[in-house]
């Protein structure tokens, strides 16, 4: 069963229970309408010893802010204001003490950078790997929501940076290039927080979510839920400085944010991203009718079966 097929069990198995006022799986975050027109966001994340990140080339300091960006990448892909979270992590024998303290620090500062207070979680031992878990919550005006689902025919595809470094970075460090600048991308993304809120209040902006697999399955993920197909241009992917297409699409770990925008606003939703960030929002193609990715060089199809990164 891969990753995907087994998430999609699990939906199925719990359809028929409870929903408690919660919008589930299905979103980067979990959705739970508050009174007065408010809701809160909830994503959790994981990140384990030997498939996340290796002791060796990782800082403690550096996996502590990494480990809680990942996750408030996903709230800000719903267009959310990071509120609090909460942290679980398991420890072997050698990593209390310094170790463990130098990795707060860094969650400390990725916490007040964001303005997320950590309100609980929990602490046990670990045989031989580490193992962390963030529950990231955030908070949003429930009419602002930006959801994978929301995607319509006809809108224009953004991605609000450039793609494939954090994958290079990883392949440097795999190699044993644990201090090239790629590689540092790949140990210290930084979360598209305040461009996730900006978005959260444009009207033009339909889908959205962030960029962690890879964007030949992470489109896939908004296409499924909006039922839809698009048409993608390889000739406009923002490839980083010292990657390649391949690992921009598949590389995975960029954090970046996807989204798509009506298309008689998209032009002057890209000017504004670059009078308020200072960069370019990248348009990279357009949702079609059907259920296809379609990949194409110079207007015509490509036969590519890319794929982003998978677990299972």
């Amino acid at each position: 069963m891969s990753e995907f097929g087994f998430i999609d069990f699990i939906r199925r198995r719990f359809a028929d229970l409870p929903t408690n006022g919660f919008e589930g799986i299905g979103d980067d975050c979990a959705v739970l309408p508050l009174t007065g027109g408010e809701a809160l966001v909830f994503t959790a994340d994981l990140l384990t010893e030997g498939v996340h990140f290796l002791r060796t080339a990782t800082s403690a300091r550096e996996l502590g802010a990494k480990a809680l960006a990942v996750n408030l990448s996903d709230v800000a892909a719903m267009g959310a204001q990071p509120v609090a979270t909460l942290l679980s992590i398991a420890l072997p024998r050698d990593a209390t003490g310094a170790w463990a303290e130098a990795f707060m620090e860094g969650y400390r500062t990725m916490s007040e950078r964001y303005g997320a207070a950590l309100v609980g979680g929990d602490t046990t031992a670990s045989e031989c790997r580490i193992t962390v878990n963030v529950t990231a919550i955030g908070r949003i005006g429930a009419a602002r929501i930006k959801r994978r689902a929301d995607a319509r025919e006809g809108d224009r595809i953004f991605v609000a940076g450039e793609l494939g470094a954090s994958g290079a970075g990883l392949r440097d460090i795999l190699s044993g290039r644990t201090g090239t600048p790629l590689a540092a991308v790949h140990r210290c993304p930084e979360p598209q927080v305040a461009e996730g809120i900006w978005f959260g209040e444009q009207p033009s902006v339909h889908a959205m979510m962030d960029l962690s697999d890879g964007l030949a399955s992470d489109l896939r993920h908004i296409l499924e839920r909006s039922a839809a197909g698009a048409e993608v241009d390889l000739g406009a992917i923002p490839v980083a400085a010292g990657s390649d297409l391949r690992t921009a699409l598949c590389g995975g770990e960029d954090y970046k944010l996807l989204l798509t925008a009506a298309p008689e606003a998209a032009d002057a939703l890209a000017d504004a991203f670059r009078t308020r960030f200072g960069r370019p929002l990248y348009p990279i193609g357009r949702i079609v009718a059907g259920k296809e990715l379609t990949w194409l060089r110079d207007g015509e199809p490509q036969k590519l079966d890319w794929r982003g990164f998978e677990h299972f």
